[in-house]
């Protein structure tokens, strides 16, 4: 008797759920169109893979292969177009199953690098009731059966849902970038384009002053150079939060301890950065935590006067992290502050740590600093 460990239906199950697993994180569309047509390829032991979302040019809005090196995708040349097989599988709502794609009705031929191909599985991708799209897999070893069939059937109804994830995904990150940059645009508004009309107001005085009162001309020329420097000093600042660090290459405690050294030169505030026992957490974690340090940062040193400022960065047991930023600036009544409707940023602080499971505390008072500790759970 076979073992369960050798049930061919128990196998393709544990196959379908590892494909499954493979895209169904928050991922940008292009990488979880990728991740479907590797794991399509894997689950099936097909040769190639290929999926297409069509535009309405008759061309491909994407299209992704895996079986074909980038040297053959480049001699195989431009995108296909909406003709022949493809074409058809765009059009029905149905699976197509061939031994030989060369004796379908639709066949025209393949461009002269492209790798030739016999028995052929293609699937159409539903979003509701339309065909968003349809993959593609060619060339199996004893050629494609209808249990090969089921077990794509399934995977492309999941696929279909991580393409909407992805899609939102998308959207809700656009929306995060048009918050940040609002905040910028009326951060600059607020400090940056102030000081630089208060210069060129007093760079007029200077110059009306010149003859007949040097000394009140020296004193206003002062006052040019430091609104000059306050506000380059804001431009850097600002700068920092438009250019971050990238998490993906450096890392949360090098982009931290880079912005926190960027601030301090910006800043007269003292700008501090520690960590200790900090592990590797996944993206949307670590992405979370630099906000928040950000907004905390932001709080402290263009509303609160600061002279000191704090940022600490501590690994937990359960493998999270703990953020802290404390500053000495003059504080404020937390409560005073959400009636009166000013929220400094809390509200986008608790969202982004909500969205990450993880947990926002803040304590303030007028005169005694503030303090801002995010915990974040491990992977």
């Amino acid at each position: 008797m076979d073992s369960p460990g050798c049930d061919p239906s128990l196998e393709g199950i544990e196959a379908v759920s590892a494909a499954v697993l493979a895209m169904s994180r928050p991922l940008e569309v292009r990488e979880v169109l990728r991740r479907i047509t590797a794991s399509a390829r894997t689950l099936l032991g097909a040769e190639y893979a290929a999926l297409g979302l069509p535009d309405d040019h008759g061309g491909f809005a994407q299209f992704v292969v895996d079986g074909v090196s980038d040297e053959q995708w480049r001699a195989i040349g431009p995108l296909p177009r909406q003709h022949g097989v493809l074409a058809s599988m765009l059009h029905d709502r149905e699976p197509t199953r061939l031994k030989d794609v060369h004796t379908a009705p639709d066949f025209g031929g393949w461009p002269e690098a492209h790798p030739d191909m016999t028995d052929f599985l293609g699937m159409p991708i539903m979003d509701e009731d339309e065909i968003a799209g349809a993959l593609f897999l060619a060339n199996k070893p004893g050629g494609f059966t209808e249990h090969d069939e089921a077990l794509l059937r399934i995977l492309v109804a999941h696929a279909a849902l991580a393409l909407g994830n992805a899609r939102l995904y998308e959207r809700s990150r656009e929306l995060t970038l048009s918050g940040e940059r609002a905040r910028i645009a009326h951060d600059l508004h607020d400090a940056v384009s102030q000081k630089l009309f208060s210069l060129r107001l007093t760079a007029r005085a200077a110059a009306t002053l010149v003859e007949r009162d040097p000394a009140r001309a020296r004193d206003n020329l002062a006052e040019v150079a430091r609104l000059a420097a306050e506000a380059a000093d804001e431009l850097r600042a600002v700068v920092v939060e438009l250019r971050p660090a990238a998490l993906e290459e450096d890392g949360l405690v090098a982009t931290l301890a880079s912005q926190t050294q960027v601030l301090d030169r910006a800043h007269s505030a003292a700008v501090r950065f520690t960590a200790t026992g900090v592990r590797a957490l996944p993206a949307g974690q670590e992405a979370a935590v630099l906000r928040v340090a950000q907004e905390a940062l932001h709080n402290a040193l263009r509303h609160a006067g600061a002279t000191s400022v704090t940022v600490t960065l501590t690994g937990t047991p359960g493998r999270g992290v703990r953020l802290t930023v404390a500053d000495d600036g003059r504080g404020f009544d937390p409560e005073s502050v959400r009636r009166a409707g000013r929220h400094l940023g809390l509200v986008s602080m608790r969202d982004r740590a909500a969205a990450v499971g993880g947990r926002l505390s803040l304590e303030s008072a007028p005169g005694r600093g503030t303090l801002v500790e995010l915990e974040v759970p491990g992977a």
